[in-house]
């Protein structure tokens, strides 16, 4: 199921059948609906695909559509006054975008690595979600669960030093991608670079990197091409939970 879940996909929608038996499914706002519900969603739906470092949408243009991603990882951010970057999160498929109410998008989103979308109008989706309650409820529970992110977010940028923060990240990603693709893993993909993970850990680049190394000559983790290999699992999530 992996690679169903991770590789880029843009052949146009087979109606009737690609929501259906989409392996994200379960994992997203679409378990809230039956088949003839999701064939509803399906007729409003398109494929929308995105090459690395593309924009799928910039902070402050109106918010024309929600976006189901569905292969590939978007980086989400904020641009501050002064022209700084706040990556406030990373989305991994199955992470709906574009659900707040605001006329326009409150942070920009570009594409790490090849990317494939679920795009949908934000009139048809809206008209869809005003028909189906327990759709609403779904994204209501999704919402509440974002809230939860945030504020932990907010305990890790005030109150935890370096490798806390490290460790916290690592941890949060592992059990991200454990719960996508079904199974816990000592492997954690970092398709971001180490300036997205300062810019989102509020650190420098260069305290990543020392964090990194360090905690790899202590044995704690091995790092490896596309992320890192947990070692100590103990340890890293004893970090995370400072």
């Amino acid at each position: 199921m992996a690679d169903t879940l991770t590789k880029p996909n843009c052949r146009p929608l087979e109606p009737g059948s690609v929501c259906v038996h989409c392996g994200l499914r379960p994992l997203s706002v679409c378990a809230a609906l039956d088949i003839g519900e999701l064939q509803q969603l399906e007729m409003v739906a398109h494929v929308h695909c995105l090459t690395a470092k593309a924009t799928l949408f910039s902070q402050d243009e109106p918010a024309q559509f929600v976006y189901n991603v569905t292969a590939g990882t978007v980086r989400l951010y904020k641009l501050l006054p002064d022209g700084r970057r706040q990556i406030v999160g990373f989305a991994l498929p199955g992470d709906f975008l574009g659900l707040a109410l605001a006329d326009r998008y409150g942070f920009s989103a570009d594409a790490i690595e090849p990317v494939t979308a679920c795009r949908f109008s934000r009139e048809a989706f809206t008209g869809l979600v005003d028909r189906k309650p327990h759709l609403l409820r779904r994204l209501h529970e999704f919402a509440t669960h974002e809230l939860s992110l945030a504020h932990d977010q907010m305990v890790i940028l005030g109150r935890r030093n370096a490798a806390e923060r490290v460790g916290s990240f690592l941890i949060g990603l592992r059990d991200r991608w454990a719960r996508l693709h079904g199974h816990s893993s000592v492997h954690v993909p970092l398709p971001m670079s180490r300036q997205d993970i300062a810019d989102f850990l509020g650190l420098t680049i260069e305290t990543v990197s020392r964090t990194l190394n360090r905690l790899a000559r202590e044995k704690t983790i091995v790092i490896v091409p596309d992320g890192v290999r947990i070692l100590n699992v103990a340890r890293i999530e004893a970090l995370s939970e400072v």
